[in-house]
């Protein structure tokens, strides 16, 4: 009872906080495969002070040495105060351990459960109870692989302010997993310690992180299917040049941009599999391009449900408001996107992004509210004015758009699902599909779009006309029901000029005819 009472202030928020490090080093993980310290420092949880050192995904491929991590110029500093409470000579003067685990056996790290509490590192009241080393981590051999966590002790020389791993040291991977490093002592006169040097992540396949390889392939699919989009699009659209509207000038833009943006991924993904940093030049232009086609799009499928060019020449002066929307919506998608993928996402950038997420969804939100209530305007006015062709065109954009949403709310929820039951990414070789999905529905939806409005001689008949055009077209009513003495008789219709008249006898022979 009374090693319980001693310890419990210490280690009761042991399990809690050391699952929650795990969670944002998980978070942290997606944005690189070489890891840089920069005089990094430790934080406390229970009795232990630790760094995280990343979180990755390794594709091992059995034991051919070709996945690894290595570790690259890893120093250690520690403060003056604490060099000088040793004497010169001291053989060890300080415990830094190296940890190495799969997140499937993050329950290896820590101790006892003596009195309902866990502790990372072995006390001497744990040391008689359970027979650890006292200062050192409790580690628990995997049940799978005796050799597994990997732990490499570091020690403080004399009074030295600093210590160094060995040279290029490098950890093998055998398995494939989700593997989490950390820098841990035990030692409270190491609590201010700073850490300096990089680590090296790499698959069989290059430095890109395992559960982003497949988005590599992912990006040539695209880029190849937006290739052909562009190709059977810009055939139309120079056949009947004369005949686009700006509306299909629109389309062409977002064609182009998706284009861009599918190549682009590419080819940063590349760089980062090769070279195992993330371009930020490349990776800055490809969010940039991101947000701008997200913008257009948005606002094209915006202007289209308020009956832009087919039932108003203009938007009026409401102009001011989409434009003013559509610059709100370009800023807000591109902090996020630089905060989510430019540059090295830390803790802080973690908080960040969720903070950014909540504009972009309530910009979103709102924009769907916008586009239905003005679809709906639009089917009304064009039922009104008997409109059949253009009638049907929006019917079948109307119902493309509602599955696009429920989809998207339906995907949503799957995503909550997928990481709140996934916390420490342990199905990350099937993570990638999360972020696919919305690049196909994108591209679905534009497909859509590019079928309801391809150029054709015909374009025209979108246009807005503002006369006796626009309620009756040659191709809506070919007949009309015409009531005669004789009973109810169908009698096709020309269109004629208005200055042009009938000949009666014409009308004469017509009248015997009929």
């Amino acid at each position: 009872m009374g090693f319980a009472s001693s310890t419990s202030n210490q280690c009761a928020i042991f399990f809690s906080l050391f699952s929650a490090i795990l969670l944002i080093s998980a978070l942290r993980s997606a944005d690189a495969s070489i890891h840089i310290y920069d005089r990094d420092p430790l934080r406390e949880v229970g009795t232990a002070y630790l760094l995280s050192g990343g979180s990755e995904g390794v594709a091992a491929r059995s034991d051919d040495g070709r996945s690894y991590i290595r570790f690259e110029n890893i120093t250690f500093w520690r403060s003056k105060a604490a060099a000088d409470q040793h004497p010169n000579m001291a053989y060890s003067s300080g415990l830094v351990q190296v940890i190495i685990f799969e997140a499937a056996n993050r329950d290896n790290i820590g101790g006892s459960a003596y009195g309902g509490q866990r502790s990372i590192c072995c006390t001497s009241d744990l040391a008689k109870l359970e027979g650890c080393k006292q200062g050192e981590v409790i580690i628990s051999p995997s049940p799978t692989d005796k050799y597994w966590p990997v732990v490499m002790n570091v020690y403080f020389r004399g009074n030295m302010l600093s210590t160094h791993m060995k040279k290029n040291k490098k950890v093998n991977i055998k398995r494939a997993g989700m593997y989490n490093l950390f820098f841990i002592t035990c030692d409270p006169k190491l609590k201010e310690m700073r850490v300096t040097g990089r680590t090296v992540w790499k698959n069989p396949d290059g430095y890109l992180p395992g559960r982003m390889a497949p988005l590599m392939k992912f990006y040539v699919f695209m880029s190849v299917v937006y290739a052909v989009l562009s190709l059977i699009w810009f055939f139309q659209y120079g056949r009947h040049w004369n005949d686009v509207l700006l509306l299909q000038h629109c389309i062409t833009s977002v064609i182009a941009l998706g284009l861009l943006e599918m190549t682009f991924w590419y080819l940063d993904y590349t760089y980062f599999n090769n070279t195992g940093t993330r371009p930020v030049g490349i990776t800055t232009w490809v969010v940039t391009i991101g947000a701008i086609r997200r913008t257009v799009s948005r606002l094209l499928i915006l202007s289209v449900a308020m009956g832009y060019g087919v039932v108003r020449p203009t938007l009026g002066g409401i102009t001011t408001k989409v434009l003013l929307l559509g610059i709100t919506y370009f800023v807000a998608s591109e902090l996020l996107n630089i905060t989510e993928y430019v540059g090295t996402i830390n803790d802080i950038a973690g908080r960040a992004r969720v903070f950014l997420v909540l504009p972009v969804a309530f910009l979103d939100a709102f924009l769907i509210l916008w586009i239905f209530t003005s679809l709906s305007k639009t089917l009304e006015q064009l039922q009104a004015k008997r409109s059949s062709i253009k009638l049907d065109i929006y019917r079948k954009f109307s119902n493309a758009l509602a599955v696009t949403v429920i989809a998207s709310v339906v995907w949503i929820g799957y995503e909550v699902y997928f990481k709140a039951t996934d916390p420490f990414n342990e199905r990350w070789q099937s993570a990638w599909i999360i972020t696919a999905f919305w690049d196909i529905l994108a591209f679905a939806l534009l497909c859509v779009i590019c079928y309801l409005w391809a150029p054709s001689q015909s374009s025209q008949r979108y246009a807005y006309s503002d006369g006796k055009g626009d309620e009756i077209d040659d191709e809506e009513t070919e007949s009309l029901c015409r009531e005669t003495p004789k009973g109810i008789s169908l009698v096709k219709q020309d269109r004629k000029d208005d200055n042009e008249t009938s000949d009666p006898e014409e009308e004469t022979e017509d009248g015997k005819r009929e």
